[in-house]
């Protein structure tokens, strides 16, 4: 069980130094209690207080890294059972299924979907992270040899190697052994064979339950034969066993702090129909799975399911926001209209995507609103006719432009006058209400 506040303050040095960044030592237990504070923060405990407080301090879901370089990806760290409390720390993974039944062809087709999966969402670079290998043919040298051809077409995409066949664990975990890939498909017939696999080749290991109580116990079996980085898969494939196993899994790391469920999760969607596939991945997406594999990942389930984990995985407390300055979209001229709106991320996308729809080159001011609305800035304050105009001054739009003329918002069509009196000498023009008016008016202005 996790340590209260008082226990955990009985083992810092009570010096109060303030060095870790709270007021006394009292405060910074609390927050260690909390899981809002990391002990590395306390320069002066002991290594007696270390390993007494490094199982309290340590997060409820146990981090663990899939895959090595830039497309790596962690899994796992979580806090809480809800993102309102908090967050979300790191997004589920992606992972596509290729079967090792599959024709060459195929194969490489579907290696070259996830290469070519990447999309920008808000300023955010969003793909399928991962390729899940599947051992349908029970051929332990046919899933070795795939697992050669995938490392061969993409060596810095993570895998997860989904076998129960030692032999076939072993064969593809030596190709895999430098580059952390998960081992997916130790039970209790094969679990001790399946644990030696993971640690000769250091990967992480997958333990596959019928269950939730066959699952607790294989995670202690496994962490008692030296494995402590897992990932669980409890059996559930329907849409109702994912939500309840996941829920009931979740809320036994957070709540009770009960460490053999503290790993985490592995769900497989996998079905034909594609539209059935996207919908048990976005309940494995919106209730706690690490890992999603998908059996196919067309453009628009990638949208869609990418979207989903994008709004689940943001902070809820801090708003998606780009930097303040003003954008060329095209390549604009000292003829070209200058806009403004605010710096919330998905205004942003909006608004440019439409002017780059209109193909006119435009100058697109973005104010510094903290990352909300047009409106909603205007509501707050924070997207006033004299900040605007500051803004403007500041930013040194004035010297790109030659006409003196600001497109603001339709939605703050009544900040027009106010605006023309602080910009001195400018000309300020309405545009339209809705992002998708701009391309007609840019094209009838150009007209």
């Amino acid at each position: 069980m996790a340590l209260t506040g008082v226990e955990i303050f009985k083992l810092l040095p009570k010096t109060n130094c303030k060095k870790c960044g709270f007021p006394t030592c009292l405060a910074f237990a609390m927050k260690l209690a909390q899981r809002q504070a990391s002990l590395d923060a306390c320069p002066d405990v002991s290594e007696e207080a270390k390993q007494k407080l490094g199982e309290a301090s340590a997060p409820p879901v146990r981090p663990v890294t899939l895959g090595i370089g830039e497309k790596a990806v962690k899994m796992g760290e979580e806090t809480v059972l809800f993102r309102h409390d908090k967050k979300f720390v790191n997004p589920c993974v992606f992972a596509l299924a290729i079967r090792d039944t599959l024709g060459d062809d195929e194969i490489k087709n579907r290696v070259d979907a996830v290469l070519q999966s990447e999309i920008d969402r808000v300023g955010q670079k969003l793909r399928v992270d991962a390729l899940a290998l599947i051992h349908e043919s029970n051929d332990p040298v046919r899933f070795g040899s795939v697992a050669g051809k995938v490392a061969g077409m993409a060596p810095e995409v993570p895998v997860i190697l989904c076998t129960s066949d030692p032999q076939a664990a072993e064969a593809a975990g030596k190709i895999y052994s430098d580059k952390k890939p998960v081992i997916c498909g130790a039970n209790s017939g094969n679990l001790e064979a399946m644990a030696t696999i993971a640690k000769t080749n250091k990967t992480t290991l997958g333990v596959t339950a019928k269950g939730l109580e066959d699952l607790a116990a294989l995670t202690e079996r496994t962490k008692a034969l030296g494995i402590e980085d897992m990932v669980m898969d409890s059996g559930a494939r329907t849409a109702k066993e994912i939500l309840e196993h996941n829920t009931l899994i979740r809320r036994a790391a957070i709540k009770k702090n009960y460490k053999p469920l503290g790993y985490p999760i592995i769900t497989f969607a996998c079905r034909d129909d594609s539209l059935i596939d996207a919908l048990i991945a976005g309940v494995g997406v919106a209730k706690y799975s690490s890992i999603v594999v998908l059996n196919s990942i067309e453009h628009w389930k990638n949208l869609a399911l990418f979207t989903l984990r994008q709004n689940i995985y943001t902070d809820p407390q801090v708003p998606m926001q780009v930097e303040q300055k003003v954008y060329k979209i095209g390549e604009p001229t000292a003829e070209s209209p200058l806009l403004i709106t605010t710096n919330f991320s998905l205004t942003y996308f909006i608004v440019s995507g439409e002017v780059e729809n209109s193909r006119v080159p435009t100058y697109l001011a973005v104010m510094d609103c903290e990352g909300v609305s047009v409106l909603t800035a205007w509501a707050a304050g924070k997207f006033t006719a004299s900040k605007i105009a500051q803004f403007i001054k500041d930013s040194g739009a004035d010297s790109m432009v030659s006409h003196r003329e600001l497109i603001i918002p339709g939605y703050v069509a009544i900040l027009s006058g106010a605006l023309e009196d602080k910009l001195d000498g400018w000309k300020v023009t309405v545009g339209p209400r809705e992002a998708n008016g701009i391309p007609a008016f840019m094209k009838t202005r150009m007209s």
